[in-house]
């Protein structure tokens, strides 16, 4: 069993009967959602699904789990996400899928989120992974020419066939190449207050357990950030 979907395994075991669950976007969640949509087909499970993309909507819907959108609910009981990186002190950036919009604000609205990695992508530090920022495509340019002057090495997401990447949200990405981001928070504050940016991938205090895939199993580890529910 590979890493990806031992961890997407293991992080559906915490999904209970009754749960509206945040399915998250990406290689490593798609597992997740199968487990979910197993679960729901073999073992009677009673669970509502949000999506964070139109990818995810498309598969649990293919796996018959019931959905509905972050409107249609109060709140969201648990939240079960990838991540590209997760440094030492439990930040993360997201947004490698490109569904980092959506991903926060289901995110934002969860009681409990859990994030699902293989081993590689826990680090020291932030920053290796190019950090996405969700931007209007009106002054994206502007941006992107202001993100060169910071030194933040910037470029346009693009899509398999080299056009500007459209998110689902119709916005662009632009990645920032950072090599390591010494305060996660400063930064994030930073990009908050650009007129234009509508998002970034840099998740602040938002985890409250990440489970890793290792050769010899998962490993489950608990934020001291946001101590997890009961269950």
């Amino acid at each position: 069993m590979e890493l990806k979907q031992m961890v997407g395994i293991e992080a559906a075991k915490y999904v209970k009967d009754g749960m509206v669950v945040g399915l998250g976007t990406g290689s490593t969640a798609k597992f997740m959602v199968d487990e979910i949509g197993r679960r729901i087909k073999e073992e009677g499970l009673s669970i509502v699904g949000v999506t964070t993309s139109k990818n995810t909507e498309k598969q649990a819907l293919a796996l018959g789990i019931p959905l509905k959108s972050i409107d249609e609910v109060e709140v969201v009981d648990l939240t079960i996400d990838g991540a590209d990186e997760i440094s030492r002190d439990f930040q993360g950036i997201k947004g490698g899928g490109a569904a980092l919009l959506f991903e926060k604000i289901v995110a934002t609205y969860s009681k409990e989120c859990i994030w699902i990695v293989d081993e590689s992508k826990m680090v020291e530090k932030l920053g290796a992974f190019a950090l996405p920022v969700e931007v209007m495509p009106y002054g994206s340019q502007q941006l992107y020419r202001l993100f060169e002057k910071k030194g933040f090495a910037p470029s346009f997401r693009k899509n398999e066939n080299g056009d500007t990447l459209t998110t689902d949200g119709g916005h662009y990405i632009i990645d920032l190449h950072l090599e390591v981001i010494e305060d996660p928070r400063a930064l994030g504050t930073y990009l908050d207050q650009l007129v234009g940016v509508v998002e970034h991938g840099l998740f602040l205090d938002m985890v409250n357990k990440v489970i890793v895939g290792h050769e010899e199993g998962p490993e489950t580890l608990n934020s001291p950030h946001n101590p997890s529910l009961p269950h």
